[in-house]
């Protein structure tokens, strides 16, 4: 419902008697809140606004842009609460469990919640109707990452074997609604970019949930294909025996086929080896992986930053392999504290953001001692990547890569000549961010009272707005480092590089997305069409012969009339799961395949 950002068509704040209303709905709504409950998530004094957008949807959010809830039909009859209401008031929704985190992936990526990746415990299915809002979460983290409204009715579902679509989801972390607050947060370090673990504050584990996971399991074995993806990531929380607090490690064990994630038997026993770090190892591995971070991952062009950011997104990730940490073992005992300790020391300089009610950090201190003598490790991919299994070197060749990348347009290039870089080469979208924030420290250009605020020269205004902003208008005379990159990116060329096994292109523009169309032909039988498959690196006679194969169907291959490429038809419907096939054969990324059904009813 939110997948793409959306700008309000009226925004307005809300009258007391439109208050008093919207509590009355959510009372009726969601019984088991409480008027305390109400209190924490419509502060009395705290100003409320109602956003109504394109799609007729309400959102309402509390003073300072933060969303509480949203209407989808604009009559109360369908309300739910946001995330972040969600993590005010946990038990606000029941919530169905995820058979572990690695399934969180596939609904932060937009997919609705199936049957087979719900861990369901001895006392069974719990009871509900269709219709009916519930939230998710994760196995050893009661912070919800989604809502969404049941499909079918418990009952129905035991009929149907507990297969098929369990969750509609309206709202999910990391979705359009939650980017849109100003003050967007997390609620735990559990909370990284694309998947969600179990909160590594918390010590609860359970032997007992491993087992019925794992039995879950055996009974789903023969769910069918359009299950195939989530019960794969099942399969790899059912298979570990190791304790929770190994998830955030099963990212370096990630294979090309789904079905072998699984964590190696050297990860077992994680848990044990944490307990006997004593208090001074566990602040010693916490200054060894924020020094790692400011060195690999953390630059200056994302600062500031708040301290649950750059826990979850940069000090986490740093951790060495197998290692679980934990700020409560510390002598810090707080993530602020710890983060108050580096400004005295001189590392970081910070301030605790009043609103956010967290410690956020401005400036990271690259001169000193600490910084300076600290030789950072290389990273855990690379070593693989060093270390390909000859056996598996055969199934490189349907891997792709696709990488955006730009050329530097008249706009831009007196940026890239004062900084000295080659305005004849092409650059990522990093690497150009790096060029012209280099050309920023270079002219020590931000601003002294707000290290978020860049201010704008003869130069670089020319670079960003010369011809884009209208006649008459006035120019900037600042921008924010947020807003910076993506606008010096809009000024150069856009270019991609499309590689596959040992094979590589380079092409201007955009890449444009491949096509798989479904229509009737005569008889009404059903027909599926797929194009642009040349821009993947992929022959179109190899593949048709390889479709017929698998779908057990005629396919046949015929050039598009006027243009380059060709068209590969295949006989019957099946849109799904050849979209499905050529993302985990292929590897094409899920944006780069647009899917037309015309047979669909209206």
């Amino acid at each position: 419902m939110f997948k793409k950002s959306v700008e309000a068509k009226s925004q307005q704040r809300l009258s007391g008697a439109d208050r008093k209303k919207l509590k009355r709905t959510i009372k009726d709504r969601f019984p088991n809140a409480s008027d305390s409950d109400l209190d924490i998530l419509i502060p009395p004094k705290v100003e409320i606004t109602v956003s109504k957008q394109p799609n007729r949807v309400l959102i309402y959010s509390l003073e300072g842009g933060l969303p509480m809830f949203f209407d989808v039909d604009s009559r109360g009859t369908t309300i739910f609460p946001t995330v972040y209401a969600l993590w005010k008031v946990p038990h606000l929704l029941p919530a169905f469990i995820l058979k572990g985190g690695e399934v969180s992936r596939y609904v932060i990526g937009g997919a609705d919640l199936m049957f087979p990746g719900i861990h369901i415990n001895a006392e069974g299915l719990p009871e509900f109707s269709a219709g009916e809002p519930w939230a998710v979460i994760v196995p050893g983290n009661p912070a919800p990452i989604a809502v969404g409204s049941t499909y079918m009715s418990s009952s129905e579902a035991l009929k149907a074997g507990l297969r098929g679509k369990a969750l509609k989801i309206s709202h999910h972390y990391r979705d359009a609604l939650w980017e849109s607050a100003d003050a967007r947060y997390v609620p735990n370090a559990g909370f990284l970019e694309d998947v969600v673990f179990e909160d590594p504050s918390l010590t609860t584990t359970s032997q007992q949930s491993d087992t019925e996971v794992a039995s879950d399991h055996d009974n789903d074995a023969d769910n069918i294909e359009s299950e195939v993806a989530m019960n794969d990531a099942d399969a790899s929380h059912a298979d570990s025996s190791s304790k929770t607090e190994s998830y955030p490690n099963v990212d370096q064990q990630v294979t090309t086929d789904l079905g072998d994630l699984k964590l190696t038997e050297s990860d077992k026993g994680v848990t044990e080896e944490q307990v006997s770090l004593s208090v001074e190892d566990v602040d010693a591995l916490l200054d060894k992986c924020l020094l790692q971070a400011f060195y690999t991952t953390l630059k200056d062009k994302d600062l500031p930053i708040a301290g649950s950011t750059l826990w979850s997104n940069h000090v986490l990730p740093c951790r060495p392999p197998g290692t679980v940490l934990d700020i409560k073992k510390s002598s810090h005992k707080k993530l602020s504290k710890w983060l108050q300790s580096k400004t005295s020391q001189g590392l970081i300089s910070s301030k605790e953001d009043k609103h956010k009610k967290e410690v956020m950090v401005l400036t990271i201190n690259r001169k000193h001692p600490d910084y300076t003598s600290f030789k950072p490790e290389k990273q855990q991919v690379e070593q693989k990547e060093q270390t390909v299994d000859p056996v598996n070197e055969a199934n490189t060749n349907n891997l792709m890569e696709v990488i955006e990348i730009y050329k530097p347009s008249v706009h831009v290039n007196p940026i890239f000549t004062s900084v000295g870089a080659d305005t004849r080469q092409l650059y990522t979208q990093s690497e150009a961010t790096e060029v012209v924030f280099a050309y920023i420290e270079k002219e020590n250009l931000v601003k002294p009272t707000n290290k978020s605020i860049v201010v704008l020269d003869a130069i670089l205004c020319d670079a960003l707005f010369k011809g884009a902003i209208k006649k008459g208008s006035t120019y900037p005379s600042e921008i924010h480092k947020k807003d910076l990159a993506p606008t010096f990116i809009n000024r150069m060329q856009a270019h991609h590089q499309v590689t596959r096994g040992k094979e590589t292109v380079v092409r201007k523009g955009g890449l444009k997305p491949m096509q798989i169309m479904t229509e009737r032909r005569q008889g009404n039988k059903k027909v599926t069409k797929l194009t642009g498959m040349e821009s993947f690196l992929i022959d179109a006679e190899p593949l048709a012969s390889e479709l017929q194969k698998k779908f057990a169907c005629s396919t046949s291959v015929s050039e598009l009339p006027g243009k380059k490429g060709h068209e590969v038809l295949v006989q019957g419907g099946v849109i799904d799961v050849l979209a499905r096939y050529l993302v985990e054969q292929y590897g094409i990324p899920k944006k780069y395949i647009e899917i037309l059904d015309k047979t669909a009813r209206k």
